[in-house]
């Protein structure tokens, strides 16, 4: 913190004029980062025992109930539904981030662990700067650039481990692919987000990615019968927690920081998921991956931060 000379003043006026950092969305922001990692630990925990489509279903039921709960109450029982292009846009974007990541991304666990998932989709963000200059039209940064360059050597680290054999191909192009829907649904909800607010947004998107999913409803019902219980127990949880809850309360953080501040937060998810899933799992990436991810989130973070003037 920089200091200023300045006339003294009271005590209590001093004390009066700080701005204290607010405990609440602090809180929020830690609770969305743990529910968001603890999800690839799930994910990677239940592939051998339920396959993609139906843990995908049954999370998004219960993310689309625990929604309606929510906007029910908020919105005192009135909702707001969106016409026209924005609830086409709406559905669009429930559909690709909702079920296709969601799809996409528990079949990535059937071949990567937890920590390799990881760090490969949170290449999205970058992603996500990539897109804005191309659809959106924004200025193409300097940040933006070397970012790119840097996180691209780490994906090159990542493919090393395949060559090696110590990854699966397959599991890093299906990672690589959930990325992909990760920023693209990330895309959408921006276009979204100009006429629909976040929680609506959410409830709609996600009934939209369970809606998308029926046609895994049969076998879902035969696997129900032979998964075990704790299984179900997590795909409720991914639905009310990461899901559901995560999605409000990261919400709730943006509505008190500044969205690259809240943003850069989702860069310590691969970490944690790591951590987690060496103390649940005994799973830790190789190590040509966790040295490659390393490098590629180094890449996302100088892309996402906030340029200064003049550069």
């Amino acid at each position: 913190m920089t200091l200023h000379t300045e006339p003294a003043q009271p005590q209590s006026r001093a004390a009066s004029s700080a701005s204290p950092v607010p405990v609440l969305p602090v809180i929020a922001i830690v609770l969305t980062v743990l529910m968001w990692a603890s999800a690839f630990v799930i994910m990677r925990w239940a592939a051998t025992d339920i396959s993609p489509g139906p843990l995908a279903l049954i999370r998004l039921i219960a993310g689309s109930l625990t929604l309606t709960g929510l906007v029910l109450w908020v919105r005192r029982g009135k909702p707001s539904i969106p016409r026209g292009k924005a609830l086409g846009l709406t559905i669009a974007f429930g559909v690709s981030w909702f079920a296709l990541y969601t799809l996409v991304f528990n079949w990535a666990g059937h071949f990567l662990d937890a920590g390799t998932v990881a760090m490969v989709v949170n290449l999205a963000p970058l992603m996500v700067g990539i897109g804005a200059v191309v659809l959106f039209k924004e200025a193409f940064s300097r940040r933006l650039f070397i970012g790119m360059l840097i996180s691209l050597s780490g994906v090159g680290f990542i493919t090393a481990s395949g060559a090696t054999g110590q990854l699966a191909w397959a599991g890093l192009v299906i990672a690589f692919a959930a990325a992909v829907l990760y920023a693209g649904g990330m895309l959408l909800q921006k276009l979204v987000l100009r006429d629909v607010d976040p929680l609506t947004a959410t409830w709609l998107g996600c009934i939209s990615g369970a809606a998308a999913l029926l046609p895994f409803l049969p076998q879902t019902v035969n696997e129900v019968s032979e998964i075990s219980t704790g299984t179900i127990i997590g795909a409720i949880y991914m639905g009310v927690g990461p899901t559901a809850l995560g999605f409000w309360f990261w919400g709730y953080a943006m509505n008190h920081f500044a969205t690259g501040r809240v943003a850069s937060a989702t860069l310590a998810v691969p970490a944690v998921v790591v951590l987690m899933s060496a103390l649940t799992l005994g799973e830790l990436p190789p190590l040509l991956a966790i040295l490659g991810g390393a490098i590629c989130l180094a890449g996302v973070a100088l892309a996402q931060m906030r340029q200064r003037r003049g550069e």
